[in-house]
């Protein structure tokens, strides 16, 4: 089922649904209007007010585990004031690597306190990948979670930092010893002061907040600023104005805390309204309903491919047996929305958009069906070439608006309002912003992502431009996976692309790979193992196409267009094509068989 246009009907609809909630739509709008870039305001300095109003209140459940706004504020503080003796100051950056457990949340929290800046380290990157998100952006500090001290360690050795940079480590509910070279930090910080420190007043909107990690649309992760006048506003118009969270809601968090969806869309909807955080370690299809009944959960925030493990699990006779109301995030295609929302009984279903890099932000705050939603700020949708990679543009050289219900590449108007922070590397700032776009004089930000303009101030996503695909809730850049495809020894080059599969979000990992030895000799076993050890596993290739030589245009790049269009058809392929199966870890012979199996939606990624 596509997305259609917003009709005047349905947004009248959507607006008498909100007025029940109207007083904390105001207080969201309030947030918008009053965040400002100079302003002594920030993550901080919201959760001390919070602990003043409610020190009793719960504002954290993992496990077994219950946490009040005031023993939590109290647990950050003391690593703060440590921090502090150990000399991180406003301005400074620490990078953390750890899992979704408690111990995260309180760094992030004390960390920001201090006005320094949190780089949060994907858990899942290994090898040049990892070691490349660590030196990037050159940290003062280091803590490194128990459960990732492994995987730091083998690119340690490599690691280019500051003779004075400090590794911390955190215990993952064990008593183990930091290894030789940390110091634990809960020990080292449990006789440092408990009260608020001084720096969290001194603190401006306009201040970094954390580093999210996005793939951007080339290359390795690129460090994406997240200031704190980002975050109050996503408190402002995501928790209050959106979600409508009340102080009673419990909101379950199950994606990764090193993700904006987690650390920022919901967090920051919990303390918009003083709210209770449930965390739990990963995301499991199958335990997720179970969590809800448990903690008597009555908002969560998603992405796509959540939405669609939950409705591929068996049904349920109590599917409905929940306290769920609202799920806010991005991703939720149009072809499982109805599904999902006829089976599950969720009343508000909460699409959003919004990059990490992204000057402005979508939400469907009117709750209607298969929409990113309403944007206040300035955007535009313009026409855009797909075959000339390139906007539309008319005789005077300016770019042309598409019509209602019409696609095109959006645009997000760069103003005081929605400034553009864009990332730690200013090369790879290059091209986000474009001038003279409507008129001129004007700048927009470039999103790099085609969306069906709705009417109404309303878009639906419809895909990503470029070489970047998304697979997995995660953004795969092929010239990485490329990179690491040719640094296996039997592979001459490679080529990396993404290709849709019946029955699944986003885009599938396929590369096509020349060889310097026969087939019959290649290392399949080895390969698999190499790719897996080298790579996020959303980033493994689920494809393989073996090729005698690859076809480049006339100026030496990749001709990926018609290896997109064949993907993995065998009928049309008539060069060998493997496929990754996850029952025997290994690539095996793809066949006509597993076609049909696939297409009946008997075989699972």
């Amino acid at each position: 089922m596509d997305p259609k246009p917003v009709n005047g009907l349905n947004v009248l609809k959507g607006t008498i649904g909100i007025l029940p909630d109207i007083g904390r739509i105001l207080k969201g709008i309030y947030y918008l209007a009053s965040a400002k870039a100079d302003k002594y305001s920030s993550l901080g300095l919201v959760f001390e007010k919070r602990t003043k109003q409610q020190p009793n209140k719960c504002f954290l459940k993992y496990e077994d585990r219950s946490y009040t706004y005031g023993e939590f504020n109290t647990w950050a503080n003391q690593i703060s004031h440590h921090l502090a003796s150990q000399g991180i100051k406003s301005g400074d950056i620490v990078s953390l690597m750890m899992e979704n457990r408690p111990e995260t949340i309180a760094c992030v929290l004390a960390i920001t306190k201090l006005g320094a800046i949190v780089s949060m380290i994907n858990t899942t990157q290994r090898d040049d990948v990892l070691l490349h998100s660590f030196t990037v952006v050159e940290p003062k500090m280091i803590i490194i979670g128990e459960e990732c001290v492994d995987a730091y360690e083998i690119v340690r050795p490599r690691l280019k930092v500051s003779s004075t940079c400090k590794h911390y480590y955190m215990q993952d509910g064990t008593h183990h010893a930091a290894p030789e070279g940390y110091t634990d930090l809960n020990s080292a910080s449990k006789d440092a002061s408990k009260v608020n420190p001084e720096s969290t007043k001194l603190v401006q909107m306009k201040q970094p907040a954390y580093y999210i990690f996005t793939s951007g649309t080339t290359g390795l992760p690129k460090a994406s600023i997240l200031t704190h006048y980002r975050w109050v506003k996503a408190m402002g118009g995501f928790g209050l104005s959106a979600f409508r969270l009340r102080k009673e809601d419990i909101f379950y968090v199950c994606l990764p805390l090193y993700h904006n969806n987690a650390l920022t869309v919901a967090w920051a909807s919990i303390l918009g309204a003083g709210a209770t955080m449930v965390l739990t370690r990963k995301f499991s299809a199958s335990g997720f309903w179970d969590d809800c009944r448990k903690y008597s959960v009555t908002a969560c925030c998603y992405i796509g491919e959540l939405c669609r493990y939950l409705l591929n699990q068996p049904p349920k006779d109590n599917d409905r047996n929940h306290s769920l109301r609202v799920i806010g995030g991005n991703g939720l295609r149009p072809d499982i929305w109805m599904a999902f929302r006829k089976r599950f009984g969720i009343p508000h279903i909460m699409e959003l958009y919004g990059a990490s890099e992204c000057n402005i932000a979508f939400v469907n705050a009117l709750n209607l069906d298969m929409t990113a939603g309403y944007c206040p700020l300035s955007f535009e949708v313009v026409k855009y070439d797909i075959e000339k990679d390139s906007p539309v543009l008319n005789e005077q050289g300016f770019m042309i608006p598409v019509e209602k219900g019409e696609t095109g590449l959006l645009l997000g108007e760069v103003t005081v309002r929605s400034p553009y922070e864009g990332y730690t590397n200013t090369a790879s700032n290059k091209g986000k912003v474009l001038e003279n776009v409507l008129k001129q004089g004007d700048s927009y930000f470039h999103s790099g992502d085609l969306v069906q303009k709705q009417g109404y101030g309303h878009v639906a996503f419809v895909d990503r431009l470029g070489d970047t695909f998304r697979w997995k809730g995660e953004n795969v850049a092929t010239t990485e996976v490329e990179e690491v495809a040719n640094q296996f020894d039997q592979v001459t080059e490679s080529v990396v692309y993404g290709v849709q599969v019946p029955n699944t979000d986003g885009r599938a990992g396929m590369a096509a790979i020349t060889l310097n030895t026969e087939l019959n000799q290649f290392d399949m076993k080895g390969f698999m193992s190499h790719v897996k050890d080298k790579l996020p596993s959303y980033a493994v290739p689920m494809f393989i196409r073996v090729r005698q030589e690859q076809e480049i245009t006339g100026t030496f790049k990749h001709k990926k267009s018609t290896l997109k269009e064949e993907g993995f058809d065998p009928s049309i392929v008539t060069e060998p094509l493997f496929v990754y199966t996850s029952k025997t870890n290994e690539y095996r012979p793809l066949t006509d068989d597993w076609i049909d199996n696939l297409k009946t939606g008997s075989v699972n990624f």
